[in-house]
């Protein structure tokens, strides 16, 4: 009888772990942060205790005194574009686009004024191929195909391509962050982008990086603590919600990633001597683990990654990480579950409500140790 009874518990379990239901929290909409701290390392950071799950409340420049020498920092230099545009149809009816795939397009680039990508459209109909948009400046594109509501674009300007977008293009914040039109008076370009951001092609920010400063990375450094740089180029999928009950049976979306040589070689020398891997966002974290072998041996280059952490994950790389607090039955907060515990992470949830911290890309920080 006591072994049925434990069967029942382990399969109740099971569920709690993979059912959608789990990974909802009540949440006052009022805590969703519209815009920016006034400085990036003063937003507040609440530290949760891995092993515990007890939680403190910091200010997030005191990070540097919950990292060791030996720690290795990981941070996303991915750059977000202002892949944005509002333009028209050739009818006169408003358009909306999206650039969902700018690095690719950076590859596929040609030298007679043509630009190639996926995107996104929004119209009250939904061009059909061969259709022309325009944008500011003389900048126009065709639509070649369409396929699974997915739009190959072709852009025809003058001069340079990326020079024009980023003087006519908007930053892409999620739906959550609300500004009216065309422009704001929040200056998204700045800071909705890390200070290390160098690599293009990113439709959303790595959130968690927002938090450091170029003081606050000297600072980390001049106590010891190294920085290994890597590529994830954040997509669209980061937005797409969980339909399905059985989390197992969500299918995640894929983004471009480059580890180069240099990183690769300084994490891996790192988990050798037994020191931390600290990831800066769960952007860092997927990429880690997707790149390792069995026994978290990372692998330089590139490719794209489709890695989907839910509970029951073992991790073989990271040992901390830094994040933002994450929407309710997402992805991401299915990823610091699998990494802190479902229990401690709804707790921390909980007390990060009452203390009234700021939610989601604009919001506040936790550090995971």
């Amino acid at each position: 009888m006591l072994d049925v009874q434990c069967s029942m518990l382990d399969v109740h379990l099971l569920n709690i772990m993979y059912s959608l239901i789990d990974y909802n929290y009540d949440f006052p909409e009022e805590f969703i942060a519209q815009k920016p701290a006034d400085q990036r390392d003063r937003s507040r950071l609440l530290f949760l205790r891995r092993r515990t799950g007890e939680v403190s409340h910091h200010l997030f420049y005191e990070i540097s005194d919950l990292l060791r020498p030996s720690d290795i920092l990981v941070i996303n230099n991915t750059e977000v574009i202002p892949g944005r545009l509002f333009g028209n149809k050739e009818t006169g009816g408003k358009v909306e686009l999206l650039i969902l795939d700018y690095a690719g397009g950076a590859v596929k680039r040609e030298a007679n004024g043509e630009f190639i990508c996926e995107c996104l459209i929004k119209a009250s109909k939904r061009p059909k191929p061969g259709a022309l948009l325009f944008f500011d400046q003389g900048l126009k594109a065709e639509v070649l195909e369409v396929r699974n509501g997915y739009f190959n674009v072709r852009f025809l300007y003058d001069g340079d391509f990326e020079t024009l977008l980023y003087r006519i293009g908007n930053v892409p914040l999620p739906p959550y962050i609300k500004r009216n039109g065309k422009g704001s008076a929040c200056d998204d370009k700045r800071s909705y982008q890390t200070v290390y951001a160098s690599e293009k092609g990113a439709i959303a920010a790595p959130t968690a990086g927002l938090h450091f400063s170029e003081s606050l990375i000297e600072k980390i450094k001049g106590v010891g603590v190294k920085t290994a740089e890597i590529t994830l180029h954040v997509g669209y999928g980061t937005f797409l919600p969980v339909r399905e009950s059985d989390i197992r049976d969500h299918m995640i979306h894929s983004e471009q990633f480059h580890i180069s040589k240099k990183s690769a070689e300084l994490i891996n020398t790192a988990k050798e001597r037994g020191s931390r891997i600290v990831a800066v966002g769960t952007t860092c974290v997927r990429t880690l683990e997707y790149a390792s072998d069995k026994n978290g041996h990372i692998a330089s280059g590139g490719g794209h990654c489709d890695l989907f952490i839910y509970p029951g994950y073992r991790f073989k790389v990271i040992d901390a990480m830094v994040t933002n607090f994450h929407l309710p039955e997402s992805t991401l907060l299915m990823l610091v579950s699998a990494f802190a515990g479902r229990e401690s992470i709804l707790n921390a949830y909980k007390e990060a409500i009452k203390e009234r911290y700021r939610f989601y890309s604009y919001g506040d920080a936790m550090v995971i140790i």
